[in-house]
């Protein structure tokens, strides 16, 4: 639950924003044994070839047999942008609630929740038996499933549009960008570039900061 002192929100996804240059699943696929089948069919999810269902369920068989332990070890390595746990104080700071909405599997949404202190996370979920993945989808999530999560987590804020902001870089970003009042591309594609209110650049996730600061001043 979310205190009620939030003057606002900022929703951080996490492929190719947290995680620069690939996604968490694409890293995971290496331990799994399926990295270039999936790299091929995210590449054809970022042309609009493929839905994220589609992907979702090429991707989930892999995990058939894997413990949650064993995702959780892997993830230990997982490449982050650098500035995370300062990005997350400083929206702390200025009353601004820090959320992960993402397209990124449930437990990566859960490890990165947990290792750097985000309010709440979105994404598919795995189904899992005795604390082993099954290879079955157990809910499936996209693009405009994020959207509906961010808007969901609103009005369980009692804020308005006003009071929210996103960051993001792809295609899975937009319909979430075009419903908040402030938008960032971070190291984005040029559908991303064009659909945002600001576009950065940066190899550290507090390059965002200046443009989030314009919602710290709204809010006040």
């Amino acid at each position: 639950m979310f205190s009620s002192d939030h003057v606002g929100v900022v929703f951080f996804d996490v492929d190719g924003t947290l995680v620069p240059g690939t996604s968490s699943s694409a890293f995971l696929a290496g331990f799994l044994g399926h990295r270039s089948e999936l790299v091929k069919a995210e590449d054809a999810y970022a042309s609009g070839a493929l839905d994220n269902r589609q992907v979702c369920e090429l991707d989930a068989a892999g995990w058939d047999g894997v413990t949650e332990q064993q995702v959780s070890d892997w993830l230990d390595g997982l490449p982050l942008v650098s500035g995370i746990a300062e990005t997350v104080a400083w929206c702390r700071q200025n009353g601004l609630a820090p959320v992960l909405a993402t397209l990124a599997w449930a437990p990566v949404g859960r490890y990165l929740t947990d290792r750097f202190g985000f309010h709440a996370f979105s994404g598919p979920r795995l189904e899992n038996a005795g604390g082993r993945f099954t290879g079955r989808v157990a809910r499936h999530f996209d693009e405009y499933g994020k959207r509906d999560f961010a808007l969901a987590q609103l009005r369980e804020l009692g804020l308005t549009l006003r009071a929210c902001g996103a960051v993001g870089d792809s295609r899975s970003d937009l319909p979430l960008f075009a419903s908040v009042e402030l938008s960032v591309a971070f190291n984005a594609s040029a559908g991303a570039r064009a659909a945002a209110t600001a576009a950065v650049d940066d190899d550290d996730l507090r390059g965002v900061l200046p443009v989030l600061s314009r919602l710290v001043t709204a809010t006040r």
